[in-house]
């Protein structure tokens, strides 16, 4: 058997797991691997990026697409380093994400060589915030077991991302070793005991309610996660940015459970005396910040599904913990039978018709009654593209406010449907849209729609030419305000009227983005965007449309001076 060169056996390994496509920023380090992805160029492409935080993000957004782990390659030092905010995205989200560092060669490490990292220091699991392992590969001939092993630890239990660290002399070595079969995310099963105690729960309460969300679902698990809702007539809300997981437009929908939620669905979990969540690890932003939950114990009777065991009773002490991948516990769930009769239908029709509700803009709390909604209409602009966007449009976000207006209006396409349609950061990092978009656009062909603020798209505007290298195509309405909008709101509300490194100066964005190689035009009345939307559909580049908005815009429900009024009476009481 000819010996095959280290560099190119990590390709070949890739492809047994079903990688097509990767993204990264290169480096001397992993010139070898640069290598085997020019040999293998006809079944796996590398998508070279022009940041590495970027690559980092669409390796994210390509996990969510596909299911599969996201694959990224960086260079050692600064590169990693930049790759860093992917990586803690991924932990938080939990996105299984296989991130390959170019390293400096055996010989020379352990003294401060050029770029030198100590990467399990730096991302390992005693972070509690980045990977959930980091390995590095001596031995040329172990590179499948240690790709094998990163998959597996990718994708099993709660999922999340995995550092391979990949020394510059060991990749310019050759073996014998050949890659090793696909790994599958193996999938926990609830125990029969265990789904007893979940009926009779159920049986005895009043007022349940499920909050959905998390990574691991597939198209089948939502569609019996939906076949349970509707045995039991349950209300359903999708946990924080995971909007996706149950289907906007069932009449069980009950809203998203995080940021901004809706005040009357907020009282509804409080009052709820049974609350399932299945699938999410029930994080600051979904409790809203532990309160819609109280921790360690809730009031309400809480069942946590969770695919980790080391997830369950870790914040809340549940009444009953479920350790279940999200395939198995829907499957156990569709066919646990329900009574006849339930005494909570009005409840559940009730928490739809809440939903519907808020779904209806009101004027802004501040607004002249001229403009009730700002010179631009944000609702509106929704509105419309929830009329012309396709069913199956992936829709990406960055983190501020700007992000409040599809979280509220928008009515995601479950995942029940087939497709993943919500791709947005519940670590809240800044930039993860922009190339989220683009990533959805080059693995799915579908169209991406990316909502962005202005300090939002600098963070990563720079993909805008790794779209148009790789030939993929966005439509990015990008909202400027001239301001980091969400800290100038809390700025607001804790040092009213003391304005502080929150203002901005922004370039043109139309000129930047045709200067990238998108189309571009700028909308300033509500009217003109319809046309602009449906232009940009048409296109065959991508389009940022820009908005102009009124910094007085700064919630879907008031002002930025309704905000400063009242800190600055509460500070006078």
């Amino acid at each position: 058997m000819s010996a095959t060169p280290a560099g190119q056996l990590i390709v070949q390994c890739l492809i047994a797991q079903g990688v097509d496509t990767v993204f990264g920023v290169p480096g001397e380090s992993f010139l070898a691997v640069l290598d085997g992805f020019h040999a293998e160029a006809e079944r796996i492409r590398f998508i070279v990026n022009r940041q590495e935080g970027g690559a980092a993000f669409m390796a994210d957004a390509h996990a969510r697409i596909t299911g599969r782990p996201g694959v990224c390659f960086v260079t050692r030092g600064p590169g990693a380093t930049n790759a860093s905010i992917g990586v803690h995205n991924a932990f938080q989200d939990s996105t299984p994400l296989v991130l390959f560092i170019g390293d400096v060669g055996s010989d020379f490490r352990d003294r401060e060589a050029f770029q030198e990292v100590d990467y399990a220091s730096f991302f390992g699991p005693s972070t509690k915030g980045f990977a959930k392992r980091v390995e590095r590969i001596d031995d040329a001939s172990r590179i499948p077991e240690y790709v094998a092993r990163a998959f597996a630890t990718a994708m099993n239990g709660r999922p999340g991302p995995v550092v391979l660290v990949l020394p510059e002399d060991m990749l310019a070595k050759s073996t014998t070793a050949q890659p090793l079969p696909r790994v599958e995310a193996v999938q926990p099963w609830s125990d029969p005991g265990s789904l007893r105690a979940l009926r009779e729960l159920l049986l005895a309460a009043q007022r349940p309610f499920v909050i959905a969300g998390g990574s691991g679902w597939t198209p089948q698990a939502a569609q019996a996660l939906q076949r349970f809702a509707e045995n039991w007539r349950l209300p359903v809300g999708n946990a924080f940015r995971f909007q996706d997981t149950f289907d906007n437009h069932h009449p069980l929908y009950a809203g998203d459970v995080g940021i901004a939620i809706n005040p009357r669905l907020a009282q509804r979990v409080k009052d709820s005396d049974l609350v399932i969540a299945i699938g999410p690890r029930l994080g600051e932003m979904t409790t809203s910040g532990y309160t819609l939950l109280e921790a360690p114990r809730p009031r309400q009777k809480l069942v946590h599904i969770h695919a980790s065991a080391e997830e369950l009773n870790r914040v809340y002490q549940a009444d009953l913990a479920i350790n279940a991948g999200m395939s198995s516990a829907a499957r156990s769930l569709e066919v646990l039978s329900a009574p006849p009769e339930l005494p909570w239908e009005a409840w559940t029709e009730a928490a739809h018709a809440d939903y519907l509700a808020n779904l209806e803009p009101q004027p802004l709390v501040g607004m002249p009654p001229e403009t009730p909604r700002g010179s631009i209409d944000m609702a509106q602009v929704v509105a419309l593209l929830q009329k012309h966007l396709p069913p199956d449009a992936a829709i990406t976000n960055g983190a501020g406010n700007f992000a409040s207006w599809v979280h509220r209006f928008f009515r995601y396409h479950g995942l029940a449907k087939g497709h993943k349609t919500q791709l947005a950061p519940t670590s809240g990092a800044m930039g993860y849209g922009v190339p989220a978009g683009i990533a959805a656009n080059l693995v799915s062909g579908r169209v991406a729609f990316t909502i962005a603020g202005d300090g939002d798209f600098l963070m990563n505007g720079q993909e805008l030419a790794t779209a148009v290298q790789h030939g993929g195509k966005s439509i990015i309405v990008l909202l400027n305000n001239g301001m980091f909008g969400t800290i100038r709101m809390h700025q607001e509300r804790e040092y009213p009227s003391k304005v502080s490194g929150t203002q901005l100066t922004n370039p043109d964005f139309c000129a930047l983005a045709r200067a990238y190689g998108y189309a571009a035009e700028r909308v300033t009345a509500t009217e003109q965007f319809e046309a602009a939307l449906l232009r940009a559909l048409a296109a065959d580049t991508g389009t940022v449309i820009e908005i102009p908005l009124d910094p007085e815009v700064i919630t879907t429900r008031g002002t930025l001076s309704s905000i400063t009024q009242a800190a600055q009476a509460r500070l006078r009481t």
